[in-house]
């Protein structure tokens, strides 16, 4: 029975667990609705199992669909990263290779660095996923990831590349509102921006502010860009990458010697990957220019 599941039935299956509806599935992999349908119960039917529940509220994944999930999404992993190193010719850089960064560096840090990349390497194809979770490197989920921690997967290689020193930044106007604080205790009386649901960012921010400043935040959000563009606005007092702020005419850094927090930075890539010549080109270069980063 085991042989004759098709990959494409569980790539169904992962997609309507992740689209929550037929339609939505259908929409991601680019097929019709009854396809999908069709192949979702062809895989129920040659499992013996009911994935999903059907109601008015759509489909709702059973237990047993909960507990494939984490497989099917491996061999997603898999297939994808097959797929990335099928595009690669051997001895030569060329090919895709994934990168997955967080949401700020991706947007502020990356595309300075890219840009040198592809001029070094112009047949390498880079795929990029922003995200503040940390990507499945031992399922392979990217070749390469930019992390604020160090791994501890023994099937990892990683580089700590030095660390981004943050700083506390406000726009002008702001300023001119609100006055200048003068110790670390004064920002519980300013507009804070904040994160929101996140819990490491919300264990951070009380391990770097007094609990007065961290109940103060009037402004939350857990997308770090979107935290910077409201100090931009000159909606309150923000953290932002020292250099990113600096570089901002319309902001001005705040408590620079009461405030002194830095985010290390690691290059992780999957040990069998290393050595992959559009993966070591990718990492090498990235290693160099977050280097540069960390430094300025």
């Amino acid at each position: 029975m085991h042989d004759a599941i098709s990959w494409d039935d569980q790539h169904v299956f992962l997609a309507v667990l992740e689209g929550g509806s037929l339609s939505a599935a259908a929409r991601l992999l680019n097929l019709a609705q009854p396809t999908v349908r069709a192949r979702l119960e062809a895989l129920e039917q040659a499992l013996g199992v009911a994935l999903f529940t059907r109601s008015s509220q759509g489909l709702q994944p059973t237990g047993q669909a909960q507990a494939l999930q984490a497989h099917a999404r491996a061999m997603d992993h898999a297939s994808r990263a097959f797929l990335r190193a099928a595009t690669a010719t051997p001895g030569e850089v060329r090919g895709t290779v994934r990168l997955s960064v967080a949401e700020t560096v991706g947007i502020e840090v990356l595309p300075a660095m890219l840009a040198g990349l592809r001029r070094k390497h112009p047949a390498l194809v880079v795929e990029v996923e922003l995200s503040n979770r940390p990507a499945r490197m031992s399922e392979q989920a990217a070749d390469i990831a930019v992390r604020m921690q160090q791994p501890t997967q023994d099937s990892l290689v990683a580089r700590k590349v030095g660390s981004i020193a943050l700083g506390l930044f406000a726009h002008r106007d702001y300023l001119s509102r609100q006055g200048h604080p003068a110790t670390m205790d004064e920002l519980a009386q300013h507009d804070f921006i904040g994160p929101d649901r996140s819990v490491d960012d919300h264990r951070v921010a009380r391990e770097w502010f007094p609990r007065s400043v961290v109940d103060r935040m009037l402004l939350r959000t857990d997308s770090h860009p979107a935290q910077h563009a409201f100090a931009r606005a000159g909606l309150g007092i923000a953290v932002m990458h020292r250099a990113l702020g600096r570089a901002d005419p319309g902001l001005v850094q705040l408590l620079p010697d009461d405030f002194q927090a830095a985010l290390p930075v690691w290059l992780v890539t999957h040990r069998d990957l290393r050595r992959e010549p559009r993966v070591r080109a990718a990492f090498d270069h990235l290693v160099a220019s977050f280097s540069d980063y960390c430094r300025a």
